[in-house]
């Protein structure tokens, strides 16, 4: 199989940490650090030339922070997936960027092997969130959402959106769901949209924390 290595774009403020990443990437065979960015505007900018598989950014910058440039490389359907890296565990940091459409977050304290393993199952297109967050982000959930009417039903959804639900608490994307089930990725995309409506939950990682909480995610 000799598929293309995946691109990354880095956008980080500071040099050395872009230069310490580069060289895990570089030693691997299937990834390869296709352009790098020291600020935002920069970031986006190269984000929409190089169309890179991953981007890995930065959440707090100067000038523009990594949520808003998050925001704008989603508005602008940058089909990257994008994972932010950053030293804050901060649970409204968190949220925030999942909300606003990040594909993962990890911290920077995390091992380097931790890290490669990371960014190769990003880059085929799963979910990562470092370890530690998984618990914080369950408890968010939990004091977030009035205890009786809206509690999330399982047994709301038809078979099909359990099938789904079961695929994306694995951290799979809608190709590959839609791979899996063989069906498309509109067909998915609808499903998905249902059950975040019927279980009351605002994004596929709200879905995916609530699974894996509720051991939905094993059968």
């Amino acid at each position: 199989m000799s598929e293309s290595p995946a691109s990354i774009l880095l956008i980080d403020d500071h040099p050395l940490l872009r230069q310490g990443i580069k060289q895990l990437i570089d030693m691997e065979d299937d990834m390869v650090v296709a352009g790098e960015a020291s600020n935002a505007a920069d970031g986006i900018r190269l984000a929409t030339e190089l169309e890179p598989d991953l981007i890995l950014m930065d959440l707090n910058m100067p000038e523009m922070d990594g949520i808003v440039a998050l925001k704008k490389l989603r508005e602008q359907n940058i089909s990257s997936r994008i994972v932010m890296f950053t030293v804050s565990d901060q649970e409204d940091d968190v949220v925030a960027a999942l909300r606003a459409g990040a594909d993962g977050y990890l911290l920077k304290d995390m091992e380097p092997e931790d890290m490669i393993n990371q960014l190769h199952q990003a880059a085929v297109g799963k979910m990562v969130i470092s370890d530690r967050l998984t618990t914080l982000l369950a408890e968010a959930l939990r004091s977030n959402k009035p205890q009786q009417a809206s509690r999330p039903d399982f047994d709301s959804l038809t078979p099909r959106e359990k099938d789904i639900l079961r695929l994306i608490a694995e951290g799979l994307s809608n190709k590959m769901i839609g791979r899996k089930l063989d069906i498309s990725d509109g067909t998915v995309k609808v499903h998905v949209k249902h059950l975040l409506k019927k279980l009351n939950l605002r994004s596929r990682v709200e879905v995916a924390v609530w699974a894996v909480e509720e051991g939905l995610h094993k059968g």
